[in-house]
């Protein structure tokens, strides 16, 4: 198999979307976004060979996230278009981050796995899942099956929730099937809070690691830095001194580096995890959702 043809080593599944972020007064700027297209890019930009797994729409939105996961060398071949709406978060607040979103029979939901690649699952070492991909139907149920495939394959398999309002207590069944899937679990203190409402941090992770024993499962805390959790160990690290410009895009830097780590770097618990802290924070240091290379987490370690 040929360069250019070669399958993805890591596959990120879920939504690609438009942010519409209020700028003002009578204000808004669209940016391209969405969990899963982030985690894919972010991959991308550490040295993996990736793709996003989802559809867009066939409109000057939907053109623009083709653009721009070509510019980022994702595998263009996993990227479907529909002809519905564009999938849109409306973000009227950014300290703290408050999101809406418009998708009624929008793109995202017309994925089709079956479109895929041949053998595509096969040739992939890890896969990852999150977002709101997994509260919209029938997308959810196609995104549960693929996850359930890959385990069943022995495939790795990354999660993140990504706490949004949309994760009401409809969604508790397809986050206790997704956290049994999973090998590396990472949430951060505002998911667990969102996700288990009613009940303190500790109750919520001892209910989340009681799903999954075996899985390494991370809390991230922004400026206090991230812990791990695996068996009986718990590593802590705390994050470099930077000059923060932007939060977005942070958390799926962190995702995709600790997947990174796992795959291409030999290193204990302690140095996975001061990676992706690492990459976390090199995404803080350029506005929007930057995906930071290889020498950027670098130079933070």
């Amino acid at each position: 198999m040929t360069a250019m043809t070669a399958l993805p080593s890591f596959v990120s599944a879920g939504e690609a979307l438009t942010d519409f972020i209020r700028t003002g007064e009578h204000r808004w700027e669209s940016r391209a976004g969405g969990a899963g297209w982030n985690v894919a890019r972010a991959a991308a930009a550490l040295g993996l060979r990736s793709a996003f797994a989802g559809a867009v729409s066939q409109d000057d939105l939907g053109e623009e996230l083709a653009r721009l996961s070509a510019e980022a060398g994702l595998d263009l071949r996993f990227l479907q278009r529909a002809d519905r709406p564009p999938l849109l978060a409306m973000v009227p607040e950014t300290h703290p981050p408050r999101y809406f979103f418009v998708g009624e029979n929008s793109a995202d939901l017309a994925f089709d796995p079956k479109q895929l690649p041949q053998g595509w699952l096969q040739a992939a070492e890890a896969l990852h899942f999150g977002g709101i991909s997994l509260t919209r139907e029938p997308l959810a149920s196609r995104l549960l099956g693929l996850a359930e495939e890959a385990r069943a394959l022995g495939r790795l398999i990354s999660f993140d929730p990504n706490y949004r309002a949309t994760m009401t207590a409809a969604y508790r069944p397809t986050l206790e099937r997704m956290v049994r899937l999973a090998d590396l679990i990472k949430v951060s203190d505002e998911d667990l809070s969102g996700l288990f409402p009613g009940q303190d941090e500790a109750e919520a992770l001892s209910l989340l690691r009681g799903w999954n024993p075996v899985a390494v499962v991370v809390v991230t805390r922004g400026a206090r830095g991230a812990e791990l959790y695996h068996a009986g160990e718990v590593v802590r690290v705390s994050p470099p001194r930077i000059m923060v410009v932007d939060t977005v895009g942070a958390g799926d830097a962190f995702a995709a580096a600790l997947v990174y780590s796992r795959l291409r770097r030999e290193t204990d618990l302690t140095g996975h995890l001061a990676f992706a802290v690492a990459a976390g924070a090199a995404a803080c240091t350029r506005p929007g959702a930057y995906p930071p290379a290889l020498d950027d987490v670098a130079a933070l370690l």
